[in-house]
């Protein structure tokens, strides 16, 4: 691991280090996955964390980040549409917060493109960037025990959609019709790098 700039422990088998600027997460995430005795990457807006066997300490990390500053992603990014059922249990919370009626909170929200920026929190949980500013408003302050699988939801600058039912503390706007998002055969349906849009049904 000598030579390996920027780098700093994380624990007994990870290394962390700040994220290179203009560089696509799935770039980044190929190219470290293969250097030698790495076991998983993960990437969010600000950081990279490798995970690696402590008995095979990784190399090469530093010239895999600059292999992916140059690379062309292996897979085109897609262009997914969320059929988006809206009305859900926080609408009318959002719209008050935000100034806007219930109606303009959907409207917004399905005018958007989004990107998915990070996978994480669940299997097949896409958080995805490019929510309008309008609609930015925290998560909630209590949690709830249990979210439905396919809310649709926002927190902060994302939106996304819960893939399994499970607690969370999003606020939920409406429900992703016929829109299954992980698989046990083939893994999550969304990818880093996705674009999504959500047309409204119902």
């Amino acid at each position: 691991m000598s030579g390996e700039a920027g780098w700093i422990p994380f624990g007994d088998a990870a290394l962390l280090r700040a994220r290179p600027p203009e560089t696509r997460a799935r770039a980044i995430g190929s190219a470290l996955r293969r250097c030698a005795g790495v076991r998983d990457v993960v990437v969010t807006e600000d950081r990279v964390c490798v995970h690696f066997d402590p008995r095979t300490p990784p190399i090469g990390l530093d010239e895999a980040l600059g292999n992916a500053a140059h690379a062309c992603d292996e897979e085109e990014p897609r262009d997914l549409v969320v059929p988006a059922r809206y009305g859900g249990p926080d609408l009318a919370d959002i719209a008050a917060r935000t100034g806007l009626s219930e109606d303009e909170v959907t409207r917004l929200h399905a005018a958007g493109r989004y990107e998915v920026r990070l996978l994480g929190f669940l299997p097949g949980f896409a958080y995805l960037g490019g929510l309008d500013p309008r609609l930015i408003v925290p998560r909630r302050a209590h949690p709830r025990a249990r979210v439905a699988a396919g809310a649709i939801a926002v927190a902060a600058e994302y939106t996304a959609i819960y893939p399994f039912a499970s607690p969370g503390g999003w606020n939920l706007i409406g429900e992703a019709v016929d829109t299954p998002l992980f698989s046990p055969d083939t893994g999550a349906r969304l990818r880093l790098g996705d674009r999504v849009r959500f047309e409204r049904v119902g």
